[in-house]
């Protein structure tokens, strides 16, 4: 259940954190997704980018490290950074405190706000290994394909099979069963 009774507020057992949906694809006319983060101390994301939107990170509480292709920003309350589309980044927490940030997309991404609710989803089922990816690779791909997101550099071969595996998730209509159990709004 969602703390404070927010139903667009979702936590990740695995993870150890928080997101709130504060503006979706469906509140601005696809305009842009915002969300707000509450990272676990140590967490983040491994490198990727996004071909179809700009990510923008802005600190509110803590310390967020976000890189940007190569250089790694630091970023403290008030403070922001923006990884435009094609470039890889990642963000990721060295403190022992809990940070927390927002992150907006433009233009939103409906299927990064269903990825963010069934990822979740699967975690709180026990459904996820301990890095928090889920446990059935056709889930994975699929979750991976609608999250729009990209591998860089030689890990990018494995994309072909992601997708492969990400149409076969389609076929068995794993994308409907999840977003039924998982997708609340």
């Amino acid at each position: 259940m969602p703390e404070n009774n927010n139903p667009r507020r979702i936590y990740n057992p695995v993870q150890k954190d928080y997101v709130t949906f504060i503006e979706t694809s469906s509140d601005t006319g696809g305009a842009r997704t915002v969300v707000d983060v509450e990272l676990a101390p140590g967490g983040g994301v491994d490198l990727h980018y996004h071909k179809t939107y700009v990510e923008r990170f802005e600190c509110h509480d803590g310390e967020l490290k976000v890189q940007l292709d190569k250089k790694i920003h630091t970023l403290k309350a008030g403070e922001s950074a923006t990884a435009d589309m094609n470039v890889r980044h990642r963000f990721f927490s060295e403190s022992d405190k809990v940070c927390r940030f927002r992150v907006t997309l433009v233009p939103a991404s409906r299927g990064f706000e269903e990825s963010l609710q069934i990822g979740y989803g699967l975690a709180r089922d026990g459904k996820c290994n301990a890095k928090g990816m889920p446990k059935d690779p056709l889930s994975l791909a699929w979750l991976f394909s609608i999250s729009e997101s990209n591998i860089p550099g030689w890990r990018s071969v494995f994309e072909f099979i992601l997708n492969a595996q990400a149409k076969k998730a389609l076929k068995k209509g794993i994308d409907m069963e999840l977003r039924e159990k998982y997708v609340k709004f």
